[in-house]
């Protein structure tokens, strides 16, 4: 899915009622209507609703809300600013709502504040889309004042006073939503971290804008879904054999994190490797005998970390980095390693903490490897970001700089690739969130590749699935207890899903 500009978003509005053609006042009913059903489902019919309504399309849309939740006889006050002009449509539409309850609508000028109670439901509906400088003065009043209202709030297209594509300071009045009901396309906005407490839950509702102008756009930003994904995974023949889906190379683990190795190794065979080989060193050898019969093992001579790389002429891929540390001879066999298998690898964790220690190395990187760092390990190759857009930036410039597929880990992880575009994942769960989590990554990532992907649909299918299979793991676990074994006994049930197979 297409994450538009501002500006498109505008441009999609005018071409689709010039085009279908529909009257800009229709369409706004079309997406009142959806709005409406969609808020419907989150509320009962004993709450007091309040809507804030500005003086654009944004507080258009809530005049025709509110027109109908009258008349579905909810029990409603709308606030409409009044002392500036309004929009052609929000201006029929507040007439319109003023034929049927003139007496529901109350004018915000001056001081006025709105009376909101905590058991309340608020619309929001003051600015959208077309923002384009900090909410100040009496606004940014009315907006902390519903903040601390502690009433449920639901944002109509994005939350009031969050900027579409661009960043906002700390200090800004931004309403912070439950839900957020955005109009046909996801912002580039709700892709961030920082910005998930205003968010809430977020949906996209589709009001028939034009597709055929969305698929005219130029656009480097994407929100990857299954429809996304699901053509890109190959069909198995069922006379293949193990050949055919290539042999990956797992060079992981030291003393104290032989987990990591036998972490990346699983989930390297669980996503499709033909053949999976772990080198670790060779305090690791009995461990991952044991707990994986399935993974060939190959061990280092130092017991206690890697400090040598083996032939890699019979390698399809290789994932290289989780739980290695950072000796001197470990950094020296990851040199070797970069220097002699030129295809695409995988590179995590401490192999990035290498990397970013001796930035000389990163000449080595063949183009087009997957480098998969968290936000601090990212830090140190690329230097600290002001934000999070500022960080999207960087990671889309390194990206473009080493020639590389840069999976940036997060909460929302992004995709980036050497052309520029940022692909953004709506998969995975805050039970994620613990160490051994991008182990896993790495080992789904390397048999992707190993099995004759491309990179990026590697890190499109891989960064997908992972999240996926965490969220499918929730059926047996919790947010508190999921694990990163969880989300590997899961994969198998993850394909399935994306394949139609398995409902969910």
């Amino acid at each position: 899915m297409k994450i538009l500009s501002a500006e498109q978003i505008r441009n999609l509005d005018e071409y689709t009622i010039k085009n279908e053609p529909v009257l800009s006042i229709d369409l706004m009913e079309r997406a009142s209507e959806e709005l409406y059903w969609s808020i419907l489902t989150e509320i009962n019919p004993d709450q007091k609703i309040i809507f804030i309504c500005g003086p654009g399309n944004n507080g258009g849309d809530g005049y025709a809300i509110a027109r109908k939740m009258i008349q579905a006889e909810f029990d409603c006050l709308i606030y409409g600013i009044s002392n500036v002009s309004l929009s052609a449509d929000a201006a029929i539409n507040r007439s319109r709502l003023a034929d049927l309850a003139s007496d529901k609508i109350i004018n915000l000028e001056n001081d006025l504040i709105p009376e909101i109670n905590a058991q309340d439901i608020v619309i929001d509906a003051l600015f959208g889309t077309g923002l384009n400088r900090k909410v100040e003065s009496y606004y940014a009043e009315i907006i902390n004042y519903i903040n601390r209202s502690g009433a449920t709030i639901f944002s109509i297209d994005i939350p009031s006073g969050l900027f579409t594509d661009r960043n906002n300071d700390d200090e800004d009045a931004i309403i912070k939503a439950h839900k957020t009901f955005t109009i046909q396309v996801p912002k580039l906005s709700f892709m961030l971290c920082e910005n998930q407490k205003y968010l809430g839950d977020w949906s996209v509702l589709n009001i028939g804008l034009s597709e055929a102008f969305i698929s005219s756009q130029n656009c480097n930003h994407f929100y990857l879904e299954k429809e996304d994904i699901k053509p890109l995974i190959k069909h198995r023949d069922k006379i293949a054999h193990k050949g055919n889906f290539g042999h990956a190379l797992i060079w992981a683990g030291a003393y104290g994190k032989v987990g990591a190795a036998v972490m990346s190794a699983s989930a390297c065979m669980r996503i499709g490797a033909g053949l999976s080989t772990a080198y670790i060193p060779g305090c690791a050898y009995e461990i991952m005998q044991t707990v994986l019969p399935e993974i060939m093992v190959l061990s280092d001579n130092n017991k206690k970390y890697l400090s040598n790389a083996p032939d890699t002429s019979i390698y399809n891929s290789i994932g290289a980095g989780p739980g290695i540390g950072n000796q001197l001879s470990t950094r020296d066999a990851l040199i070797n390693l970069l220097k002699h298998f030129r295809k695409p690898m995988v590179l995590d964790a401490d192999a990035l903490n290498l990397l970013a220690a001796h930035p000389d190395m990163m000449e080595l990187i063949t183009p087009n490897s997957i480098l998969t760092p968290h936000p601090k390990e990212f830090e140190r190759l690329s230097g600290k970001a002001m934000n999070d857009f500022d960080r999207l930036e960087k990671a889309s410039t390194f990206a473009q700089d080493y020639s590389c597929i840069l999976v940036l880990k997060s909460a929302i992880t992004s995709i980036h690739t050497p052309e520029g575009e940022v692909f953004f994942n709506s998969s995975g769960n805050p039970g994620m969130a613990k160490g051994g989590s991008g182990d896993v990554l790495c080992g789904i990532l390397t048999g992707l590749l190993a099995q004759g992907y491309q990179p990026l649909s590697a890190a499109k299918i891989g960064v997908f699935i992972h999240g996926l299979a965490a969220d499918l793991a929730l059926e047996k676990s919790s947010l508190y207890s999921l694990s990163p074994m969880d989300i590997i006994s899961a994969i198998g049930k993850a394909y399935n899903y994306i394949q139609e197979n398995e409902s969910w």
